[in-house]
């Protein structure tokens, strides 16, 4: 059995707990697929590649409605495809290498499973198995797709978002199971480089995550872009029979309204789950949260001791900035037991990058009404602000939450750049200002997009004390 002072099960954010502090140390580095993690080959980075282009030919599109007559000759999706991996692949292959290299880490390709408290059997890829003993483990696994027994058991081709931005031709169409933020940024980018669309959502909204307002308004949107059919599921899948063009990578969709998509490319977009099933926690003593979530305390140790957990495997922001904080918190932990840091996770942002844009942070009105927390709110329109003026903007817009005295409790916004425009309010809430003192402490560039965020706060009622 090897023994290691520290092993690392999962390279996403957990690759990065390996800091000068292990030098002169053994760490091993435990993986059983892509060297990088979710972000990096199957999420956040090679999606917004995607998007990027999806984006551009959306605009050229639109640009009539601005005097400019243009018009979208074709798309090269194998280009667009292959510079985006081009970049990824080699990053990955990289970090892999490195870690086989490194002089004070071992890489183990393959699949870790507890077998007692602190040691691990790794099930190699290259066949066998390896025993390792360490001191300290961290599990940093993240999560997978989830795919509902209707589709796999139906027997038909489908694609979940680890997958499908490597297929080799764009479809002609596709149906997307689902109505989260990684159904509508794929309906995005598959809409905008030409495909048929139709999204299906068995709620009576899209994004229904998101504050109320933002969730009814993205919704309008979208169907004015795409098929959408809300409160509605997937009937029946079928192999799309042998018949002239048809594609036996695609299926045919019966909808519980009736009706049939023919040939389709499957998409599905269900959610993300821990990727915690093969692990024998159990066999560690590591407990879990009814969702499979690993439970960790604010420090991020598990409830066996000199095991922790980090990102999307323990959190219930599935975010890689989220992951990238819990990874600092970790590697500081794991060599300054008696000097712990917390997780400071108060105030957490998120984007979808779909169209329109959308970002967010903190409370949503629903929450703050269940809650029975008191607050005040303004919306502004992007149409209201000189920028949205120059775009011709008819959805966007910006909404803030604040307590009755001024302190900004939720900041939510739907429009071009929206992840852009909502940092002031992270900084701002994070910092502990008032809406008041965030609009008026500073100059906010005039005529630029963010004064839709300035609008918004200065709508907030300032404190009487």
């Amino acid at each position: 059995m090897d023994h290691v002072d520290l092993a690392i099960i999962g390279t996403g954010s957990g690759n990065s707990l390996v800091t000068p502090d292990w030098d002169g140390k053994r760490v091993a580095v435990i993986e059983s697929g892509a060297f990088g993690g979710t972000c990096l080959n199957v999420g956040c980075i090679p999606t917004k590649m995607f998007v990027y282009p999806a984006e551009v030919a959306t605009t050229v599109r639109e640009a009539s409605r601005y005097g400019v007559d243009a018009h979208v000759d074709g798309v090269r999706w194998r280009d667009i495809r292959d510079r985006v991996f081009g970049r990824i692949d080699p990053i990955s292959a990289g970090g892999e290498q490195y870690r086989i290299e490194g002089e004070n880490t071992t890489a183990y390709l393959g699949r870790a499973r507890f077998t007692g408290a602190h040691t691990l059997e790794v099930a190699l890829n290259s066949g066998g198995t390896a025993q390792v003993e360490a001191d300290q483990i961290v599990i940093a696994t993240g999560s997978h797709a989830v795919v509902p027994a209707a589709v796999s058991e139906a027997g038909v081709p489908f694609h979940t978002s680890d997958t499908v931005m490597r297929i080799d031709e764009l479809p002609e169409r596709i149906v997307i199971i689902g109505g989260g933020y990684i159904a509508c940024e794929f309906a995005h980018v598959f809409s905008g480089l030409g495909v048929e669309v139709t999204v299906v959502a068995r709620g009576e909204r899209l994004l229904r995550h998101l504050d109320g307002d933002v969730s009814r308004r993205f919704t309008s949107a979208a169907v004015t872009q795409w098929d959408v059919r809300l409160n509605t599921q997937v009937d029946g899948l079928s192999s799309v029979p042998a018949r002239d063009g048809g594609d036996p990578r695609h299926v045919d969709a019966t909808l519980t309204d009736g009706t049939t998509i023919e040939d389709a490319l499957l998409l599905v977009c269900t959610g993300r789950v821990p990727s915690v099933d093969d692990l024998d926690l159990s066999a560690a003593g590591v407990e879990q949260h009814p969702d499979g979530r690993v439970v960790v305390d604010e420090h991020g140790r598990t409830t066996a001791p000199g095991v922790w957990a980090l990102g999307d495997v323990c959190s219930e922001h599935q975010l890689k900035h989220v992951a990238n904080h819990e990874a600092r918190v970790v590697a500081h932990n794991l060599v300054h037991p008696d000097d712990l840091r917390s997780f400071e996770e108060d105030v957490v942002p998120a984007a979808v990058f779909t169209r329109p844009q959308i970002a967010t942070v903190g409370a949503t009105q629903e929450e703050l009404e269940e809650a029975g927390v008191p607050f005040q709110f303004k919306v502004q329109e992007y149409a209201d602000v000189a920028y949205g003026w120059a775009m011709e903007d008819t959805t966007g817009f910006c909404k803030v939450l604040a307590s009755p005295e001024g302190r900004i409790l939720g900041v939510h916004l739907m429009g071009h750049e929206a992840s852009i425009v909502i940092q002031t309010a992270i900084q701002a809430m994070a910092l502990g200002l008032t809406a008041h003192e965030t609009a008026r402490g500073q100059m906010w560039i005039h005529p630029a997009l963010p004064e839709v965020l300035e609008n918004a706060l200065l709508g907030i009622e300032q404190s009487q004390d």
